[in-house]
């Protein structure tokens, strides 16, 4: 193993979380020094590693971009080329890819109170490297990179054509002329079905239940007027406002008044699709709103694909691939040159790094999280999880904020660790996300629980978040601080507590 290399503040992958995250530190902290352990060999995370037809962004380029960094395409609905490009233009202007090492896979940190630091072991080209610091932040989102999820399907290796998962998409795939099944209904499936429509003989998604889909513009209107009136970045907080406000909107109504938004959404479909088209079997879920992640389409082109011809619908469950295609518990059967599984993800904590603390490893399942970010019983440990119902960027820019408020607080009083602490008894445990989609039922026993009530409430409301994360007290009672035995016996008078609040003495 390679001598080991310390840096004040370590993160865990570059991506769009990643980026962001030493963006806000670096400007915060120009005199810390930082790293940013990267698995794979590109900057990126998502965006570099899903390469399948059509891949886009379903939230809007003015939520899902950086708050810091505004976007300046007209696009509000991006392609993923877009969004890479985005990114790795972030990292390069701010000088963050110097800090980035690449392929270097984290498996383990464990932290020591008594010298107030994580120690760190990741692979790099098969050999062990080390390093420590003194706060660790994972931006490593939470599904598995190698490998997506795919039920077994039966008969599956009886087919003579092609099975091919969107998480693994084959560069030279031609399905030019070919009869292409998409199975899933989900934000993937929707994207993929009226891309390969395009050049594909014809497009089925194949669904065992529907998903609530609504068509938005690509481009914002709003946003291009204000761009040409007051210019992109004087115009940017205004759409980035307008943009939260319809969403907070739309989810706050399907949760209050589903009816109302349930007769919005067909109204919308009956416009778009042909005349005595089947909405209700196809496009009507048997959920309410918002249980799952609503799919957006830019510009409807899901539906003009079907309007046109090229695209189907079929609702009905597999009852076995045959050496052509797919039979159906119905009895129909769907002909195929080329299957696409787009079923899901698989879930991961934390890029799979295991965790230890003095010693004990930490099982994350018996832990909670606080205020959605940080481990019960483990300091000095942020993760970035995004919103479900939003985009994911503003509770990633969020958390940053929030992290550099942390470690200010910790510079200013002179401590050297935080950890959050639930000692009340009266809070009770609550699935970490509280969402029913397939992929976050299969793994949600493996993450850390939330609590019944703040702070260790995972929230999902930015208005909400933004006032708790950025401007109310550090210090509010379930966040212990304190310094390493050795600073704590040189530097600090004999009884001064350890614990103060914001503009308090420490």
């Amino acid at each position: 193993m390679t001598g080991v290399e310390h840096v004040d503040m370590l993160i865990i992958g570059a991506g769009l979380s990643g980026i962001g995250a030493a963006r806000h530190l670096q400007e915060a902290f120009p005199r810390k020094t930082y790293l940013i352990l990267e698995a794979r060999d590109a900057i990126g995370g998502t965006w570099d590693l899903f390469r399948y037809p059509g891949v886009r962004s379903d939230s809007d380029m003015h939520t899902f971009g950086y708050r810091f960094r505004p976007w300046a395409q007209a696009k509000a609905l991006a392609d993923g080329a877009s969004i890479l490009r985005y990114i790795r233009d972030t990292a390069t202007e701010a000088g963050i890819d110097r800090h980035i090492r690449f392929g270097h896979r984290v498996v383990s940190a464990s932290w020591s109170s008594e010298e107030a630091r994580w120690t760190v072991e990741a692979v790099h080209d098969d050999e062990p490297v080390r390093f420590t610091c003194g706060f660790l932040y994972t931006c490593s989102g939470y599904y598995r990179y190698d490998a997506g999820y795919t039920p077994d399907f039966p008969g599956v290796e009886r087919f003579g054509g092609t099975v091919v998962h969107p998480q693994h998409w084959p560069e030279d795939l031609d399905y030019t002329g070919k009869k292409v099944v998409v199975i899933g209904s989900g934000a993937t499936a929707v994207t993929l079905v009226p891309a390969m429509a395009e050049r594909a003989a014809h497009v089925t998604m194949l669904q065992r239940s529907p998903t609530y889909v609504m068509a938005l513009p690509a481009e914002d209107p709003l946003a291009t007027r204000l761009r040409r009136l007051i210019g992109n970045r004087r115009a940017y907080p205004i759409v980035r406002w307008k943009s939260v406000a319809v969403i907070t909107l739309l989810y706050q109504l399907s949760r209050r008044r589903p009816q109302v938004v349930k007769s919005l959404i067909r109204k919308g479909l009956l416009r778009r699709l042909p005349p005595g088209y089947d909405v209700d079997t196809h496009f009507t879920p048997r959920y309410e709103p918002w249980d799952q992640r609503m799919c957006f389409v830019p510009d409807g082109d899901l539906f003009r694909a079907i309007r046109r011809g090229d695209a189907s619908v079929v609702t009905d469950r597999i009852e076995e691939f045959t050496p052509t295609g797919l039979r159906l518990e119905s009895g129909a059967e769907l002909a195929a040159d080329i299957v696409v599984t787009a079923t899901g993800l698989r879930l991961l904590l934390f890029g799979g790094v295991r965790l230890v603390v003095d010693g004990r490893e930490v099982r994350p399942p018996e832990t909670m999280a606080y205020k959605g970010m940080m481990l019960s019983g483990v300091p000095n440990f942020v993760f970035t999880v995004g919103y479900t119902n939003a985009s994911w960027t503003l509770k990633a820019d969020l958390v940053s904020e929030y992290v550099v408020r942390l470690l200010r607080h910790l510079d200013a009083h002179g401590y050297d660790q935080c950890v959050p602490c639930n000692d009340d008894p009266t809070i009770a445990e609550r699935p970490l996300l509280d969402f029913q989609s397939g992929y976050v039922l299969r793994s949600i026993d493996e993450f850390p629980r939330a609590g019944s009530r703040a702070p260790w409430r995972l929230g999902m409301s930015y208005a909400h978040d933004l006032i708790t994360l950025r401007y109310r007290a550090i210090d509010d009672g379930a966040l212990r601080f304190s310094r390493r035995p050795a600073a704590s016996t040189a530097a600090r008078p004999a009884g001064r507590p350890r614990r103060g609040r914001d503009g308090e003495s420490g």
